[in-house]
């Protein structure tokens, strides 16, 4: 197997610490909000190399944290007027919903920040210890970056040139621009943890570091997460854990693709941003699954109506040749596992599986007019090759039938959300009323506005 490692910029062959198992780390939710689809991007992505790996026979321990404790966790919280401990469970809640829908598969371990703080506090501690980290005189704690010689060679940036655009922030007691916060002194009604420093909280970037050597050691074989997370997330991470525990800290590194929404960045000031329930209240999570899975993990996504569209009607050809036969385990021609096998082993190319498996939904349509003794096996091997994938579990008749005529959404909802921007034209608010346009287009409903008024169709075809 060849997986590209963001580290090295090159593929290199898998080499598990421990033959036959591997220890996987990727950064997850920080849940002050409902998950959004850049996350599900995340979330299928590395359940999709999980499921591969497991099938390839290595024993994956795979850890997925969640960030409990954070700025953006204190404001929503104080925003809502609830406390942190109800946010955070409601929003995890919230997630694992997410997940299940999406056939997303549990990590097998999803430490929280707030449950590792004594670990926390320690590798801390390690670090001041060692020269790499100092405590400030209002209770804060400080990394020394400069100390660390391999600081930036994840992103291959040079300390000195990041110096150049940064600075030290009012309130803030550092050394130097480029250091980072290890533990936050606790403000007057914060939430906070007692510490040789006072009471606060961890900063973000210690977190990830003290939970994944926690679960996983010193060493292990591969950290994953967002595109917007190698700097300055990983690259803080490698730091602290190489200083404090003299140990190289991951073998492989992995990043997902970005996702963009008609083309452009997803941002919530630019009224593109959906999370995933909005999503799934519209579209099929298989298809949306699809969508993610047809992409290379590490190439960029378009979440566009076209886009779900191509998606669903690639699944209705696989459940086309799937409907009216009965998968019985059978011998079939290994061309087909072959390819599918060689496509994964290189670095997880899912757009190259998807190929060999349309070339067996083919050969089983023929099959089915010519030779319907050979189906059955043809079937069951489609549905195995596609579960790695976490696709085709559902009763082709039923996709099919929901496909055909199931709304897009609610038909109140798109009746009100027209009303709505109706009252926005005539108040001559006409960016709210290009921004439910826009907001219903990506959902699939395309309005025709007339003399007669609004009319709506779904745009799936």
């Amino acid at each position: 197997m060849q997986i590209y490692n963001t580290l090295t910029r090159r593929k290199e062959s898998l080499a598990p610490i421990e033959p036959g198992k591997l220890g996987m780390y990727v950064c997850g939710i920080t849940v002050y909000d409902y998950c959004h689809i850049g996350h599900a991007r995340v979330m299928v992505a590395f359940d999709v190399i999980t499921r591969y790996l497991r099938a390839r026979g290595y024993d994956v321990n795979y850890v997925r944290n969640i960030t409990d404790i954070d700025d953006k966790i204190l404001k929503r919280a104080e925003e809502n007027g609830e406390t942190i401990s109800a946010l955070t469970e409601r929003m995890i809640a919230a997630m694992h919903e997410d997940e299940d829908r999406l056939k997303v598969l549990r990590p097998d371990h999803e430490p929280r920040a707030t449950r590792h703080i004594d670990d926390i506090v320690t590798m801390i501690e390690t670090l001041i210890d060692k020269g790499f980290a100092y405590a400030a005189e209002n209770g804060d704690v400080y990394y020394r970056v400069r100390k660390f010689a391999d600081y930036g060679k994840l992103n291959n940036r040079d300390p000195d040139e990041m110096r150049s655009g940064a600075r030290i922030d009012v309130g803030e007691h550092k050394e130097d621009p480029l250091d980072f916060v290890l533990w936050k002194a606790a403000k007057p009604g914060e939430a906070s943890w007692p510490s040789p420093w006072g009471e606060g909280r961890p900063g973000w970037h210690i977190e990830c570091s003290a939970m994944s050597t926690c679960c996983l050691g010193d060493t292990f074989d591969i950290h994953g997460g967002g595109p917007d997370l190698t700097f300055p997330h990983h690259e803080n991470e490698i730091a602290q854990s190489e200083a404090a525990t003299g140990s190289r800290y991951v073998n492989t590194w992995m990043h997902a693709g970005a996702v963009r929404v008609d083309s452009e960045k997803m941002s919530k000031s630019l009224g593109n941003f959906f999370t995933i329930r909005e999503v799934l209240e519209v579209h099929d999570p298989e298809v949306v699954r699809y969508l993610l899975v047809a992409s290379h993990y590490r190439s960029p996504i378009n979440y566009a109506p076209d886009a779900l569209d191509d998606a669903r009607r690639s699944l209705e050809r696989f459940y086309n040749a799937l409907n009216g036969v009965e998968a019985v385990e059978g011998q079939v021609d290994a061309r087909f596992d072959a390819r599918f096998t060689a496509a994964m082993d290189d670095d997880f190319n899912t757009p190259e599986a998807l190929a060999a498996l349309f070339d067996l939904a083919r050969e089983l349509n023929v099959a089915k007019k010519e030779a319907p003794e050979t189906a059955p096996a043809l079937a069951f091997e489609l549905k195995r090759l596609g579960e790695v994938l976490g696709l085709f579990d559902q009763d082709p008749a039923a996709f099919l039938q929901a496909g055909a005529t199931a709304l897009a959404i609610g038909e109140d909802e798109i009746e009100a959300r027209i009303a709505a921007r109706a009252a926005a034209k005539k108040a001559k608010n006409f960016a709210e009323a290009d921004r439910i346009r826009e907001e219903l287009t990506a959902l699939g409903i395309t309005l025709k506005d007339s003399r007669e008024g609004t009319t709506w169709v779904v745009d799936r075809d």
